[in-house]
């Protein structure tokens, strides 16, 4: 094994090279040159041949590269498995009734004058619930996105409502993993953990639910069009109820999710035990056939496997026909790439090389939480994986924050404000893939309007500064 001493300007290279990369295709290039955003995957391909040069030229052979490759595309797995649960999940449910169900009485119950408020504070409930942002965007996200599309509400608002509300029962909650994972890195008890996250989450999450308010059309002179589209939500409700058959044992798939969560089952099985219990739902009570059933977990959810459906032009074509194993298979590429990526910067330590190099210049306290909160978000934009960050990031400030006396459930709560929370609004991570292929609307659609993040880092950046409740020089 080739033994280099890598030094700070070798490692900051591919991480720049990055970062310039996907500046220039996707905002550079469609802005200046009038032409579409480049595909992301290229651009990560582009990063992984000029970052293996530069390996090659520091001595490392490609069987060392490949190893590293091969071990952090491993870790990628257990992302990829739950993407493919997620489609299989997504083309069970319809099949079965559940969403179609949802949708059908979410109508009645979600009021269309306040439609991102209503996806703002279910998802909200919903996650804390479950602990997980991703089971919350895949089943109660999708029936949301459903209906502001039935009502003509804008899409990436919703979407953006959808996301932040996952997102904060992510972190809030005690069963999330992303939570106890950041408690675990920098030795905090989770509760104490979760009391310093709504110092700058709480006040962030009350804005966000102003602005969903004031941006509704029910506030907004954005008003929709309610009566042009009666015919066309009264049809939909129709054919919903034309197609399926509803009863409230549909639910079960939704209380076995919640189920699972609360007991902290692996999340993987939980959504997997879902959707097998949703195909026998749709067995005993819709009019499928048992090849569409095992169709709709393959290639997802295709109207014209209900009778009757083949004949439909409406919009519940668009809102049903969705799901399957490959459904959400453009993620799953570009996050076994992206993983690859890694495992190159691996090779020569890359980001704890660079971290090293920011340490020694930090001599005080508002410098040691604001670069907490910096060197976080770049390396979850790097490492695209938030328990590595936290493992990262808690090992290399825990002895700092302890040195200059700031409590740890501050370090703690950095590394959920500027990782957990900023992941969905990065459209290479994991989190952000998953949320545009999943509601249908990409990152750079929704991402301005997920105010929940953006209002909850520039509050952690205030609070750093001020040392508003950061506890400084407190015992």
């Amino acid at each position: 094994m080739t033994n280099v001493k890598t030094t700070f300007t070798q490692a900051i290279f591919p991480i720049a090279l990055f970062f310039l990369l996907l500046l220039f295709g996707l905002l550079v290039y469609p802005q200046l040159f009038g032409g579409s955003r480049l595909p992301l995957e290229v651009m990560v391909l582009i990063a992984i041949t000029i970052s293996c040069l530069q390996l090659f030229y520091l001595g490392y052979s490609w069987d060392e590269i490949q190893k590293h490759i091969v071990k952090k595309v491993g870790e990628s797995i257990p992302v990829v498995l739950i993407l493919f649960a997620i489609g299989v999940l997504i083309g069970s449910w319809i099949v079965s009734g559940t969403i179609p169900m949802l949708i059908y009485y979410g109508i009645s119950i979600v009021s269309a004058d306040w439609i991102y408020v209503f996806a703002f504070l279910i998802c909200i409930v919903f996650s804390l619930l479950t602990g997980t942002s991703w089971g919350s965007a895949g089943t109660i996200g999708i029936v949301m996105i459903s209906i502001a599309e039935i009502y003509g509400a804008s899409l990436p608002i919703t979407a953006a409502a959808v996301v932040g509300g996952s997102f904060f029962g992510d972190k809030m909650s005690p069963l999330s993993d992303t939570t106890n994972i950041a408690s675990l890195a920098t030795n905090v008890h989770v509760f104490d953990h979760i009391r310093s996250m709504m110092y700058t989450t709480g006040p962030s999450a009350i804005l966000a639910a102003l602005l969903y308010f004031f941006l509704s059309p029910g506030f907004s002179s954005a008003e929709l069009n309610l009566a042009g589209q009666a015919d066309a939500i009264e049809s939909t409700l129709s054919e919903l109820d034309m197609l399926f058959n509803f009863n409230l044992l549909l639910l079960l798939p939704l209380i076995l999710v919640i189920w699972g969560s609360v007991r902290k089952k692996p999340i993987f099985l939980t959504l997997l035990g879902s959707a097998w219990l949703a195909m026998l739902l749709a067995l005993f009570f819709q009019n499928v056939s048992f090849g569409d059933v095992f169709n709709s977990f393959n290639k997802g959810f295709n109207i014209s496997m209900v009778p009757g459906g083949a004949d439909l032009k409406s919009n519940v074509i668009g809102i049903l026909n969705r799901g399957g194993l490959y459904n959400l298979i453009e993620g799953i590429v570009i996050s076994i790439l992206i993983f690859a990526f890694i495992g190159v910067l691996d090779v020569i330590d890359a980001i704890p090389t660079a971290l090293r190099s920011i340490m020694n210049k930090i001599k005080s306290n508002r410098q040691a939480v604001a670069t907490t909160l910096t060197a976080t978000w770049i390396t979850n934009l790097m490492a695209s994986n938030q328990y590595a960050t936290s493992f990262i990031i808690g090992a290399a400030f825990n002895k700092k924050f302890d040195q200059m006396k700031i409590k740890r459930k501050v370090l703690s709560r950095s590394l959920e404000d500027a990782g957990t929370m900023m992941e969905n609004l990065a459209p290479w991570t994991p989190s952000g893939i998953f949320m545009a292929t999943t509601l249908g609307v990409s990152v750079w659609e929704y991402a301005p309007f997920q105010f929940l993040s953006i209002i909850n880092i520039i509050v952690a950046y205030i609070f750093a500064l001020t040392g508003i409740a950061c506890f400084y020089g407190k015992k």
